[in-house]
This record gives structure tokens, sequence and C-alpha cells, in this order.
């Protein structure tokens, strides 16, 4: 018989950049009843995603940040929206370039993950948030 479990994890961000959240994540897989099965997750917000990716080397994550900031500049007369400051825009449209939700298997009550991969969160706003992802496990 398939089960869930819910929880919400709040993420304190410093500012631009992304956020290791693996350990939170899989402190919740692991604390679970269910030990083999499916996690999604779903930031909350319209100005931060979320990402799997390289966890050995931080240039990958600072060439990301930079590379986003280079596609997507603070340009204030380009957008109408800027009722939130000039990062707000910039920081929707990275969103929609990115993701919201992912989903990572577990076996074993473990994220399934590679070797070098990792959970972040990404903020795209100027300074830091607090910002809510949505925990889901669905499995046996």
């Amino acid at each position: 018989m398939m089960r869930q479990q819910h929880h919400t994890l709040v993420v304190a961000t410093p500012g631009p950049g992304l956020t290791d959240i693996t350990a939170e994540v899989a402190r919740f897989v692991a604390g679970s009843t269910i030990r083999n099965g499916l996690l999604t997750l779903f930031v909350k917000h319209t100005s931060a995603s979320l990402l799997v990716q390289e966890n050995a080397d931080p240039d990958v994550l600072r060439d990301l940040e930079r590379f986003l900031r280079k596609l997507v500049p603070h340009s204030v007369g380009d957008y109408r929206h800027s009722a939130e400051g000039p990062d707000d825009m910039p920081a929707h449209i990275r969103s929609a370039l990115t993701l919201t939700s992912l989903g990572v298997p577990f076996r074993e009550g473990a994220l399934h993950l590679g070797m070098w991969q990792a959970v972040y969160l990404f903020e795209h706003r100027d300074s830091g948030h607090q910002r809510q992802i949505a925990l889901h496990i669905i499995g046996d």
C-alpha cells in the first residue's frame, strides 16, 4: 500500500545564489516511516527555484549564477513590473527559466542522488529571504 507524508522546509537564504538544502531534505526522508519512493520538492515562491547540481566544485555554482545574471540583467527600463525593486522582475524570469519543482527518488530511507549531486535552493533576489519548500513523499 502506498503511503504519503508532507513537510514544509523553511530556508533562510543569504542573498542571490545557490543554497545547499540536501542535508535538511535527507533528514526528512530518513525520519519518515516510508522507506522507498519518490520525494517531490516544490518552492512556494515566484522569485526562487530548485536545482539538482554538482556539489564538488563551487565554481559550478558561481558560474551558473553569473550566467543567469548575464542572461537576465537588472535593466529596469526593460520591465513593466518594478514595484518590488529592480531585482524582482529579473528574479521572476530566472525562476521561469529554471525549476520550481523537483522529483528525487529514495531507497532504504536515503536520497538516490548521484555521487556529485546535491539539491539546491536558487535565490534570485538580491537580498536574503525566508523561503518555503513543500516536501511530499510517496512510497512504501
